[in-house]
């Protein structure tokens, strides 16, 4: 069996084993000064080839199989095998993304980098980091957000500066759900570029895009419980930009908006924030009242489940609660939804628990409760 093309990449294991590899070639140069070289045959299978004294790597392997090693070598290397290929492509991987990453930095090369990684974003382990790390690619990023500015007012945005712009955007929710840099992206207020893209009325495709995505950094932000996440968002008013899209987005963008309310509401500063005035409290039931309608007509069970969450959410502050006895749509009362929540077990749970709440059970309202709803109301 000839090896004149086997070219070798040395890797040293913890039993002092040196691994040559090229292509479906391992060679094995055991410390009994014994050699194997294993030929991969598949996906599980490989045949082996052990020699005496070694083997040359200029010529055919020489010297007689060693039958005794056949058998524990398939026991005790083949584990090593495939974690020296996995690790192989680990590093082409990783090699492939810091070539496209420091692409980005090259205007004549990055619409296509740009392309490439959001495409393959979640094979790249680690790309959040690397992104995040790598010498002028936020900058590069930021650049191809802001560059569309001047189209969004008039909207004269084309699908194509859209979709380049967007596989910008996936790379920075990259970086905005990773827990290496997520803080690091909180810190320098990068939302906040995103939020022209949320203040935009136009319902063409390229917008709605626009939105979608940018809305997607937001809710990668959200998705994990961080009370130091909320509290930026509420700084920076991101309720009223939500608002906006569960009132004209589209059905995707309304569910990924209504998913952001949820998680703010879910943590306690947000509820609290929600809840501290009339005017953002019944800002959030007016939308919400809204859509509940809308989905009357159009139902959506996934939309509707963060809806009603949104709502049990709101019955757990006393105020809120003493509000919702008025201004609850009748329609989650009167059975309007059964049919859509038919197969959602949870959803019909926290329906139920939200309207035992909302008629306060055997609970009697406190003075001090009747008081606050008077004040809401005002």
């Amino acid at each position: 069996m000839g090896l004149e093309s086997l070219k070798s990449e040395i890797f040293e294991t913890q039993n002092a084993v040196s691994i040559m590899r090229e292509y479906n070639f391992i060679a094995f140069s055991l410390p009994n000064h014994e050699s194997a070289v294993w030929k991969w045959d598949g996906y599980l299978g490989c045949t082996t080839y052990v020699t005496k004294g070694g083997f040359s790597f200029n010529g055919s392997l020489v010297g007689p199989i060693n039958i005794n090693y056949v058998h524990n070598l398939s026991s005790s290397c083949s584990s090593l095998i495939i974690n020296t290929t996995n690790s192989n492509n680990k590093d082409q991987k990783m090699a492939s993304a810091e070539q496209l990453v420091f692409e980005l930095t090259n205007p004549d090369l990055r619409e296509n980098a740009l392309l490439d990684l959001s495409k393959k974003r979640e094979i790249f382990q680690d790309l959040a980091p690397l992104l995040w790390n790598s010498f002028g690619t936020i900058a590069a990023l930021l650049q191809e957000i802001v560059s569309i500015y001047p189209f969004l007012s008039p909207p004269t945005l084309t699908p194509g500066a859209s979709n380049r712009v967007c596989n910008a955007l996936a790379l920075l929710q990259c970086v905005a759900s990773h827990p290496d840099t997520r803080t690091l992206f909180l810190n320098a207020h990068i939302p906040l570029y995103l939020y022209p893209f949320l203040n935009t009325t136009s319902k063409t495709r390229p917008f709605e895009y626009l939105r979608l995505t940018s809305l997607g950094v937001i809710g990668a932000l959200v998705k994990v419980d961080d009370t130091e996440v909320i509290s930026f968002l509420l700084s920076t008013e991101i309720i009223p930009l939500c608002l906006r899209t569960m009132e004209m987005g589209s059905e995707l963008s309304k569910t990924v908006a209504t998913f952001i309310v949820q998680k703010i509401l879910l943590d306690d500063v947000g509820l609290r924030y929600i809840c501290t005035t009339a005017e953002r409290f019944f800002a959030v039931g007016r939308v919400l009242g809204t859509m509940v309608t809308t989905l009357a007509e159009q139902p959506s069970s996934r939309l509707l489940k963060h809806i009603i969450r949104c709502y049990l959410r709101l019955s757990d502050n006393p105020r809120a609660c003493d509000a919702l006895r008025n201004c609850l749509p009748e329609m989650l009362r009167d059975g309007t939804f059964n049919n859509c929540l038919r197969d959602d077990a949870t959803t019909k749970r926290w329906l139920q628990q939200l309207l035992h709440n909302v008629s306060g059970g055997n609970r009697v309202p406190s003075p001090q409760s009747l008081a606050a709803l008077e004040h809401m109301l005002v």
